[in-house]
């Protein structure tokens, strides 16, 4: 297959971003994601050639699949998807559907609730602070899982990576997805560790 490179005019912009491990959301990086989507044939083939795996996602999310992490992306993995195990578990139990969690509001009163119902787990992680909450949301906006704007956190469609994973976990009966519960916690960290395998 010959490429023309000359086509690929976000080659660049879109080689920095995604070889970061950040995604490409479709409703951020619009410019990026129509190139992306419209020489997807190409850009897939340029890059399995430099020895990463493309992803495009047709809920309107990309990035590169790998097999290993970094000490900073396994963290933040780790620590994310407890945050976000926790976030939908509690957003259920308000009757809110968990395929609409791009509509959810995440400020502060929200974590504060989430850390005063899931202390024990979060404890666990050292994330049993509001503010701890924030930072870990904040790095996941670094790398396109989350939006901060209006003063509050909204999830970006990358995070239905996660989901998926959860009701992968929930259908095999996990019981830390389930419910979830303080004693649990050391079941809860084999979750994040599954998930962490899987997301990275």
């Amino acid at each position: 297959m010959t490429i023309e490179l000359k086509q690929l005019s976000q080659l660049q912009a879109l080689f920095k971003v995604l070889s970061s491990g950040a995604h490409i959301n479709r409703l951020q990086e619009t410019e990026l994601w129509l190139d992306l989507e419209k020489h997807y044939v190409s850009y897939e083939s340029l890059f399995s050639a430099l020895g990463f795996a493309l992803v495009l996602d047709g809920r309107g999310f990309a990035y590169f699949k790998t097999e290993q992490a970094s000490a900073y992306t396994g963290k933040l993995t780790r620590r994310l998807a407890l945050l976000l195990m926790l976030l939908f578990e509690y957003q259920a139990d308000q009757g809110l559907h968990l395929f609409q969690f791009q509509q959810w509001r995440i400020d502060g009163p929200l974590l504060e609730k989430l850390c005063q119902h899931y202390h024990a787990m979060l404890e666990a992680e050292e994330m049993a602070n509001p503010q701890a909450l924030k930072e870990t949301l904040e790095r996941a906006a670094r790398v396109g899982f989350a939006l901060f704007d209006d003063g509050s956190f909204w999830l970006l469609p990358a995070v239905h990576r996660y989901l998926d994973l959860f009701e992968e976990l929930a259908q095999a009966d996990k019981p830390e997805l389930d419910q979830l519960v303080p004693v649990s916690a050391e079941t809860n960290d084999d979750a994040a560790e599954e998930i962490q395998e899987e997301i990275v």
